[in-house]
């Protein structure tokens, strides 16, 4: 049975290049970055390299990239870094309702720490209210944090105009951008940008590497103490090949591969929308080019999953990181579906490697699926 791998908001299938690339530091380059002997210098110089590159597709400065395990440690290092560097001082912090759970989590934890969070609310499409922010920013407010591109919904917030109502009030403002890194523009200087969460593996690099942007002059009290890698701010060897894999990932993406994902994109979402009582979840324009949420009204998105896997089609009913649990994800919620919307949803996220065959062939399961679904259903009989 052929996979047909569909849930790329999940992770990615690492490139061969990539892997390619990893392979000497995983083999005969196994040095330590910080020995001081030509076998450490050599994963050393490997690494910085690879800061050059990822600065750089941001227009940073190498100097203001640390590298961690990944999205959700750099999340974490934004938000308690700077909530223990300024507390008692300032203790306020403004995210939104559509956060990743690694946000969520860290902002519900500093609660009981102390700090006071204001959670904005977002339209039907997922976009925050601009003016609903800057009535939140008190003289207490530390930093606004907001989701560049959601893992749900794909909905792409303007981060330009969200920048400048920080730097206007002189707030620092945080955006995790796990899942538009380089399939959407991201430029610290044009949108004001204090601190950027990245991450590999949602781009074809491997797992457990990513980083934190962090401007200059910002400091953050770290969550990790030990030898001072990273400008004392991630300490722990570093993983020279993961890091490599990351950037040679980002070295690769081709602006055909973001052209090619918006047009399969598009195809999937008119196929599926020809199907009666269905709905997009998130808006048509300002969307990942990979994402693509549906709900199919009174059907278990579940089932629909079950089904499709029979099939070896592989998707998803939400995130990755909370698709253990039932309840209803709190991203469809706060856009204003129902529960029995929310549970009826399927996420269909593609990558670089999706195929017009594969897609031909969801679009042609995906109705007969629905179809006996429906006919089973206690809640439309």
């Amino acid at each position: 049975m052929k996979l047909v791998y569909f849930d790329n908001a999940a992770t990615t299938k690492t490139d061969e290049k990539v892997v390619e690339a990893m392979m000497p530091y995983l083999t005969e380059k196994f040095g330590n970055p910080s020995s001081q002997h030509f076998v450490g210098q050599e994963a050393k110089q490997a690494i910085e390299e690879a800061r050059k590159i990822i600065a750089k597709s941001i227009n940073a400065k190498t100097s203001e990239i640390v590298f961690t395990s990944g999205g959700t440690e750099s999340n974490n290092l934004a938000l308690k870094g700077l909530f223990f560097n300024n507390y008692p001082k300032k203790n306020h912090i403004i995210t939104t309702k559509i956060e990743h759970d690694c946000i969520l989590k860290t902002c519900s934890w500093l609660e009981k720490q102390g700090a006071k969070i204001t959670y904005l609310d977002v339209n039907k499409e997922g976009f925050i209210d601009v003016n609903q922010l800057k009535e939140s920013i008190t003289d207490k407010t530390i930093l606004v944090s907001v989701i560049h591109g959601n893992n749900e919904i794909g909905t792409i917030q303007d981060l330009e105009t969200i920048g400048k109502i920080c730097k206007e009030k002189n707030v620092l403002f945080h955006t995790d951008a796990c899942q538009s890194y380089t399939k959407v523009d991201l430029n610290v200087k044009k949108q004001n940008l204090d601190l950027v969460t990245l991450n590999s593996h949602k781009i074809h690099g491997p797992k457990g590497v990513g980083a934190l942007y962090i401007k200059d002059g910002i400091m953050l009290t770290p969550l990790l103490h030990g030898g001072g890698q990273e400008r004392n701010i991630r300490s722990g060897t570093e993983n020279p090949a993961g890091i490599i894999g990351f950037a040679k990932a980002v070295e690769i993406v081709k602006s055909k591969d973001i052209k090619q994902m918006t047009e399969m994109r598009d195809k999937l979402i008119e196929g599926i929308l020809k199907i009666s009582n269905t709905k997009l979840s998130g808006p048509r324009n300002n969307r990942l080019c990979n994402n693509i949420n549906i709900s199919f009204m009174n059907i278990e998105g579940e089932a629909i999953g079950g089904y499709l896997e029979n099939l070896g089609i592989a998707t998803s009913t939400g995130s990755a990181c909370m698709s253990n649990t039932l309840k209803t994800s709190h991203v469809l919620k706060a856009i204003g579906l129902t529960p029995l919307e929310g549970n009826s949803s399927l996420r269909i996220s593609i990558s670089k490697y999706t195929t017009e065959e594969e897609v031909d062939y969801f679009l042609k399961e995906l109705p007969k699926i629905v179809t006996k679904l429906r006919r089973l259903s206690p809640l439309i009989n």
